[in-house]
Parts: structure tokens; C-alpha cells; sequence
């Protein structure tokens, strides 16, 4: 398999959509900025939803599900999200199409809605008009739901995972009776997240507090994790909102205290999407394709036959066939390519391009020698182990595939991570070094947007580790509480 990828250094943003398209994780649909997921790209998908909805049980949570479609009004009852909203929805107002004359389809000028509805942008107004059903007691929460689901904003730049007009994400939505149960929520739900993305997707993040200006729409606080990827940009990688009040007293959503007073709620929402997929894609991938992380992989191992004659090919599956079963009894997701349509190289290269984190090739000299070769995909090093370790160090090596992907892309942003004290300096190591940039701000709207302006970083966050030491903003000079993280985003 010839794999032909534009080079990283050559052009990052191709080599990004060449590696999604040829290492068949998904594609452009018919639908304006609109994708499909293909089977391997949806498999990884899987294992991720799969992790996140454990830890969710785990922490209390229930699934549920709710409509597609959000009646207009709802909308305008929270001023500030429909605000942040407004120009990403997909509005559906006719619900009938018709024959024309020429014979083609034509909506049905008479079948319009009496109200329209929005195709969900986010789910916060159809689920708190929901709550309103279900909460009348103290003794009713804390709710605690979480929604996997499809949402649409009419993205007009897209690129697969990163940013389509159509996503799959969870939203989880909860209710409490005090607001230090809501913050404290919003903050176990931020941690869940980066437990995630650090422990599984093998990625750091920097845990921190969005800006005024960057938070979620309708919300009083946005907590966040950010990532950085290999090209020095910055990814929002998840989100857990307090929303306060805000969506109660929109929708009224009362509960009779222990002493039977009436009380609004308190709420936060949050959510990971597939935009997850473009993070693991960019922080670990190389030029010669993609590079998964055990954790994650569809298939943790790929046994590969060498062979000239059926009886070389019925050895070597002798040989794979109990490999497979002791591997699969301890837990390991192995698959044995069999197919005599390719030849094993083609093979090499097309797990190669997939990530698969393990190698195995087993042929006639192997067998008689008693060991496989294996090989690496993250440093690409093979060696030579005997048939009676292999589970062994299969286990060991997966192990040390996952903690090195992780040590290397915490080297990478140690690396690009940089205190500035001057405008001059914050503009320079931008152009230059790009990655995260930790500065001094006032702490005005003002300035914040006057940076973005002039250089396209923006704030991607108030980190929550750091000391918060007092000096003096590289815009404007005056009194900054801490600093904060600056750089180019996604």
C-alpha cells in the first residue's frame, strides 16, 4: 500500500485531511460540511464512547435521549444562549414536499409549520422545558442525565472531526439543589475529561477556566481542558459548564426544599465530541500515517502470515491461531490478517498507516526458529521474541507504547510552552515557536479581543495549577491578577 502522504513540515493542514481520507477514518458526504464516519474512524469512536460512558455510570450519571428538534420559542426564553447560538441553526419550517409539474420535488408551500423548529444546536432548552416535569422535590436530585447524540451548527469552514456542520457528541445536562453541589459538579466532570484524554487518548491537557468572552453561551462559568497539537495550535478538547440559574428561571424550574419553600435549581451542562478524534489524530500521528494509542485501538495487535505454499500457510496459522487465543484470554484486541489478496509488505504499510499499535509477522523461518518478529508502530524499532513470551511482552510492550505516547506529547508541549513578559516578545515567540504562550492580562474584554485582532491568539484558558502571582499586563501595563494561556486555536 503506497501511502504517499503529503509531510507534516510540508503542509500540516493536508497531511491532516490526507491521513483522516487514507487511513479510512472518514470522508466528505454529499452534504455540504457534512462527513461519514467509515467503519475503523467509527470504531475508535467506540472505544472512546465506550470509556467515557463508564466513567459517567461511575460518577452517577443516567443516559437518556431527547428530541431532535427544538421548537423556536424555547429558544428566546434564555437570552444570552440564544444569542451564542443564532447563527449556526439549522431552522426547519415546512413539513411536506410535493410533485411538481415538471415532475420534480418541491416543498409544500402549504404544509408550513405554525412554529419552526430548530434542528439542536445543543440540547440545554428542549431538556430544562423536560425538567420542569420531572423536578418538584429536594428529594428529585440531584438529576443527573447524560444524552449521546447528533447535533447540527451550520459551520461554513469545516474540516473532518475538527469542525462539521453535523457531530456526535454527549451532552450531559444536570440539576442540583445548591450551587456548591452544581460547582463542584462542573469541576468532577472537567477531571473526568482529562482523566480520559491524559490516561486513554495518551494526550495532556491544562485544566483552567474560559474567559468572559469565551464561555459557553448562557453560562456563568465554562471549566475546560486544552491540548496542543503538533503544529503549535491549541484544542479545546472538553467543556463543563455552571450555568447558575440562567435555564430554571428561563423554564421555571422549581423544587420544594426540606422546609417545603420553593427554589430554582442550580445547573451545569458539558461535553466531548468527535473532535476528540482530531486531537488523538494530531498529537500523536506521524508522516508515515496514524499512530494510536493502545488504549484506544480497534485492533491492539495485528498478526501478519509469511508464506509461499498452503502448508507454510497452515503451519503459521497453527502458530497464530493459539497466539490469538492466549492473547485474547488476557484481554488483548488481536486480529490475523489471512487475506492472499495482498502481499505481506502491502500489509506492513496499511497498519502502518492505521496505527495499529503491534506488528506480528510469523513465517516458516520463525516457526522453526521458535519466535515472531515484532514491531512498534510509535518508534517504528522491531525485535525478535520467543513464542512463549510473546504474551508477555505483548502485554508489556502495549503498556509502554501507551505511557510513551504520553511522555512524548507532554516533551512536545513542555517544549512549546513559554512565559512572555513584553507584547513585543508575546508576537515574536507566536510568528516563530507558536504553542502555548503563558502572559500577564489585565483582565479586560478589551484588551483580550485587541490581542486577538492584531494576532489571532486568543485565551484559552485561566489555568487552575498555577501560582497566582500579581504583574503587570504585556498590552497595557497595568495590574494583572495571574497569567494566562495564550496561542492559536482550532
Amino acid at each position: 500500500m503506497a501511502k504517499n502522504l503529503t509531510t507534516r513540515d510540508e503542509d500540516y493542514s493536508k497531511w491532516y485531511n490526507e491521513l483522516v481520507i487514507k487511513a479510512d477514518l472518514a470522508e466528505n458526504s454529499g452534504v455540504r460540511g457534512c462527513m461519514v464516519i467509515k467503519p475503523y474512524g467509527f470504531a475508535i469512536w467506540e472505544m472512546m464512547q465506550a470509556e467515557l460512558d463508564r466513567m459517567f455510570k461511575e460518577t452517577g450519571h443516567q443516559n437518556a435521549y431527547f428530541p431532535l428538534f427544538i421548537p423556536k420559542s424555547y429558544f428566546s426564553k434564555e437570552a444570552s444562549h440564544v444569542d451564542g447560538f443564532a447563527k449556526e441553526c439549522a431552522v426547519v419550517t415546512h413539513y411536506r414536499l410535493k410533485t411538481a409539474e415538471n415532475g420534480g420535488i418541491v416543498v409544500d408551500e402549504s404544509a408550513k409549520l405554525e412554529e419552526e423548529l430548530i434542528v439542536r444546536p445543543t440540547s440545554e432548552t428542549i431538556i430544562w422545558d423536560t425538567y420542569r416535569k420531572w423536578i418538584q422535590s429536594y428529594r428529585d436530585l440531584p438529576l443527573l442525565i447524560n444524552q449521546w447524540a447528533n447535533v447540527v451548527r451550520w459551520e461554513m469552514r469545516t474540516r473532518l472531526f475538527l469542525r462539521t456542520a453535523e457531530f456526535l457528541w454527549q451532552e450531559g445536562h444536570t440539576a442540583h439543589a445548591t450551587k456548591e453541589e452544581a460547582i463542584a459538579e462542573s469541576e468532577q466532570m472537567m477531571n473526568v475529561y482529562a482523566d480520559f484524554v491524559e490516561n486513554h487518548m495518551a494526550v495532556p491537557v491544562v485544566k483552567g477556566l474560559k474567559t468572559e468572552s469565551e464561555r459557553f453561551a448562557g453560562a456563568l462559568q465554562t471549566y475546560c481542558i486544552e491540548a496542543l497539537m503538533q503544529d503549535g495550535k491549541a484544542l479545546q478538547a472538553g467543556t463543563s459548564h455552571f450555568l447558575g440559574q440562567n435555564f430554571a428561571k428561563a423554564f421555571d424550574v422549581k423544587f420544594a426544599n426540606k422546609e417545603g419553600k420553593q427554589e430554582y435549581v442550580w445547573a451545569t451542562s458539558w461535553g466531548v465530541s468527535t473532535r476528540l478524534m482530531g486531537a488523538l489524530i494530531m498529537t500523536h500521528s506521524d508522516d508515515n500515517g496514524l499512530v494510536l494509542p493502545p488504549k484506544l485501538a480497534p485492533d491492539q495487535v495485528v498478526i501478519v502470515p509469511i508464506y509461499r505454499n498452503d502448508e507454510q500457510f497452515d503451519a503459521v496459522c497453527e502458530v497464530a491461531n493459539t497466539l490469538i487465543k492466549e492473547l485474547r484470554s488476557c484481554g488483548v484486541r488481536v486480529k490475523f490478517d489471512k487475506r492472499d489478496t495482498h502481499k505481506p509488505g502491502w500489509k506492513f504499510n496499511e497498519y502502518e498507516l492505521k496505527g495499529v499499535p503491534l506488528r506480528i509477522a510469523i513465517g516458516p523461518k520463525d516457526i522453526e526458529k521458535g519466535t515472531v518478529e515484532m514491531a512498534r508502530r510509535d518508534t517504528l524499532t522491531k525485535e525478535v521474541v520467543e513464542t512463549t513470551s510473546v504474551v508477555a511482552r505483548v502485554g508489556a510492550l502495549l503498556e509502554e507504547i501507551q505511557n510513551n505516547l504520553f511522555t512524548k506529547a507532554v516533551n512536545y508541549r513542555t517544549a512549546h510552552t513559554t512565559e512572555v513578559s513584553s507584547y513585543d516578545e508575546f508576537k515574536k515567540v507566536l510568528n516563530e515557536k507558536g504553542g502555548f504562550i503563558s502572559a500577564h492580562w489585565d483582565g479586560s474584554s478589551a484588551t483580550e479581543e485587541q490581542i486577538k485582532k492584531e494576532t489571532k491568539a486568543t485565551i484559552r484558558c485561566i489555568p487552575l495549577d498555577t501560582d497566582n502571582k500579581q504583574g503587570t499586563c504585556i498590552v497595557t501595563g497595568k495590574v494583572s491578577a495571574r497569567k494566562v494561556l495564550f496561542a492559536k486555536a482550532y
